[in-house]
Parts: C-alpha cells; sequence; structure tokens
C-alpha cells in the first residue's frame, strides 16, 4: 500500500498529497532555489506528477517561472511556496517542508558548485545535476 503524506502552503488556504515514494530526494544548492527559498539549501523531492495532488485550493495557486525549466508554484494569499514543476523532466519537486510527514531521505546535493552552505554529511556533491537529467554527472569534492 502506498503512503500518503499531506502538506499545505504557510496559511493552510491550498493543501495537496503526496503518494507513494520520491523518484529521488536531495538537496539543491543553486542560486534561484536559494533565492525563491530565501535559504542557503533547498531541500527537494521529486515526483511523477500523476503522485501530487492538490486537493484544496487550487485556485489560490500562483506560479512563476523565470524559465521554462521551472514552474515555481505559491500560494496567491500567503506567498507560501508549494512546489515546482519540471516540465522538461516529466517531475514535480515537492519542497520537503511542504510535506511535514514525509520523511525527507537526501540521496544526494545538486549544483553544489553554488553552494554558500557547506555540508559534510557524505553524500555525492554533483556539480549540476545527473547526466540522465541533463548535466555533466560531475561530482565534486565534499
Amino acid at each position: 500500500m502506498n503512503q500518503t503524506h499531506k502538506g499545505s502552503c504557510f496559511c493552510g488556504a491550498v493543501e495537496l498529497t503526496v503518494t507513494g515514494e520520491p523518484v529521488a530526494a536531495g538537496f539543491c544548492h543553486c542560486a534561484s532555489c536559494r533565492s525563491w527559498a530565501a535559504a542557503p539549501v533547498n531541500a527537494f523531492s521529486l515526483w511523477k506528477p500523476e503522485a501530487v495532488k492538490v486537493t484544496k485550493g487550487e485556485s489560490n495557486i500562483g506560479v512563476y517561472h523565470k524559465t521554462e525549466k521551472s514552474y515555481r508554484k505559491f500560494c496567491k494569499i500567503c506567498g507560501g511556496h508549494l512546489m515546482t514543476d519540471h516540465p522538461g523532466w516529466g517531475l514535480v519537486d515537492v519542497y520537503a517542508a511542504t510535506i511535514p510527514t514525509y520523511r525527507h531521505e537526501p540521496k544526494l546535493h545538486v549544483h553544489y558548485q553554488e553552494s554558500v552552505l557547506r555540508i559534510k554529511d557524505g553524500l555525492p556533491k554533483m556539480r549540476d545535476v545527473p547526466k540522465e537529467m541533463g548535466g555533466s554527472g560531475e561530482l565534486l569534492p565534499e
């Protein structure tokens, strides 16, 4: 049986669920994620689109896309961040903090070349993203 985790924006006007297991989970250090999250690193969990359902407040979701790679979604009431659609990868990043019952088990760091907060956790540190996602697949020292 697939486990379902419930999440919401900061004010609760938008609610969502994720079901099953993410395709990937880790930490992103790119300047875009850091700026968007107003944080030194973003904890991501990538899901197939069919595993992510908005269960309340869909009309309250705003979308911003600086590039065609990332459609960042937020609550238009509180500004709380929800997820990012990545159409080129066919995946949705539901921010780990948005789904509190989901146990974030990171497997790698991406865009570590842009890091402003070094994290020594023994996980692979990638210059960009894995080759299968269009990146170099290059690993960096911790």
